[in-house]
């Protein structure tokens, strides 16, 4: 019984990490359960007494070895392919808050509801995965996991802003005027003033009663608008689109670090700003092995065009490896065009302009246009062929996908 009981309290460990909080959470009184033990004395061949004391989670078929009747702790983690969504109810990041500040509360709003925030980040990121599932399983996985951890931030964000303003609800809860919140605005003047100034957002206290709101922190409601345009259905746009996101996300963390004093609140946003740098160089790398990626889609550059840089300005004029030299992607040589106004008259409004410091001609453009188009074509064709469509994979094919999943290097 001693070595039972050893056994036991490493599998209650196991299962405390791995199952979904759902499982490990049962209690004897359920029905389920009960079936469960009762099945649990079947198998392993032990009276009720001999069971009694171990822990629900190790009556789970899993922690039971195979055609014997020793408790072990499982060491299969919960398959991720028959999961879908569930919730853990911890944090990713245990968030804290050292004391209420409804005018912070009003900024992180941002990071919430804005157009750089978790929640275009995760929806954004969602919408991409689609297009990628068949043809490009690893990119599938790599923004599905991404667009997750989105929806766990957002979760954070939420906690965080729900706890600054700790106190609000329960005083608007209590309608009279000797509410605290009623005291501290005591008189009209004193309310105006608080709304006026707005660091606060009136929602908070109207709409919301003391939660975060679908809102930028100005007030303004999330729209579809923030993301549409970074689902274009290719992932050397969508990936690119993906990097500038986590850019101006980990600006915005990096902007509000400023306007807190709230360590507690510090920890939390350092952790999320450098989870946007994480991100960012995941997507990077994830582009690099789609190859070739630029430019982005599948349609080249005309060579005429592609290396010319106008002098479109007047005053100080600077050079850098921007308009001299040879171009980062293609390895052309910039021609920097002096004066714009005549060159255009000098090229018959450039319909006339010839190709210069490039080794691409419009021969090599079209035939690789062509050989592009063909192998992408062909790559996603493949990949979902016309007729009967299933999303789930049957299992024998999942099982071959997971031995395979970590190897796949790119797309060609």
């Amino acid at each position: 019984m001693g070595e039972s009981k050893r056994y036991s309290h490493a599998g209650y460990r196991f299962w405390q990490q791995r199952l979904p909080s759902k499982i490990a959470s049962h209690k004897l009184r359920s029905v389920k359960l009960r079936s469960r033990f009762s099945w649990f004395c079947k198998k392993t061949g032990r009276s009720r007494t001999a069971t009694k004391g171990l822990h629900p989670v190790l009556m789970h078929p899993d922690c039971i070895a195979k055609n014997t009747g020793t408790i072990v702790p499982s060491i299969t983690p919960h398959k991720k392919e028959s999961t879908m969504f569930y919730h853990v109810k911890e944090l990713q990041f245990n968030a804290r808050v050292s004391k209420p500040d409804p005018a912070f509360a009003t900024l992180l709003l941002e990071q919430f509801g804005g157009a750089n925030g978790e929640l275009a980040a995760a929806l954004r990121y969602f919408g991409q995965a689609f297009g990628a599932k068949n043809p490009y399983p690893d990119k599938y996985d790599l923004l599905m996991d991404i667009a997750t951890e989105e929806f766990s931030h957002l979760e954070i964000v939420g906690a965080t802003i729900q706890m600054l303003l700790t106190g609000i609800n329960g005083d608007l809860k209590n309608a009279a005027d000797n509410s605290e919140i009623m005291q501290l605005l005591d008189g009209k003047a004193a309310k105006e003033n608080m709304i006026h100034q707005a660091m606060v957002a009136p929602q908070f206290f109207v709409g919301t009663a003391g939660g975060p709101a679908y809102t930028n922190s100005q007030g303004v409601p999330w729209t579809a608008a923030y993301i549409n345009g970074d689902v274009q259905g290719d992932l050397t746009s969508d990936l690119r689109s993906d990097v500038a996101a986590e850019t101006r996300a980990k600006m915005v963390y990096e902007y509000l670090l400023q306007f807190t004093d709230d360590p507690y609140v510090k920890e939390t946003l350092r952790f999320l700003m450098t989870r946007e740098v994480a991100h960012y160089q995941m997507f990077e790398a994830a582009l690099q092995t789609i190859q070739p990626n630029f430019p982005p889609g599948i349609l080249q550059g005309d060579p005429r065009y592609s290396n010319l840089y106008f002098n479109m300005s007047s005053g100080n004029d600077f050079m850098g490896p921007w308009n001299q030299g040879e171009s980062t992607q293609l390895g052309e040589t910039f021609q920097f065009i002096e004066d714009p106004v005549q060159h255009v008259l000098d090229t018959n409004g450039l319909l006339d302009q010839k190709a210069a410091g490039t080794k691409r001609t419009e021969k090599t453009v079209q035939q690789l246009n062509r050989e592009l188009s063909d192998e992408r074509s062909a790559e996603i064709n493949a990949a979902a062929p016309l007729g009967e469509q299933q999303w789930n994979k049957p299992a024998d094919e999942m099982v071959g996908k997971d031995k395979t999943k970590t190897s796949k290097k790119g797309n060609k």
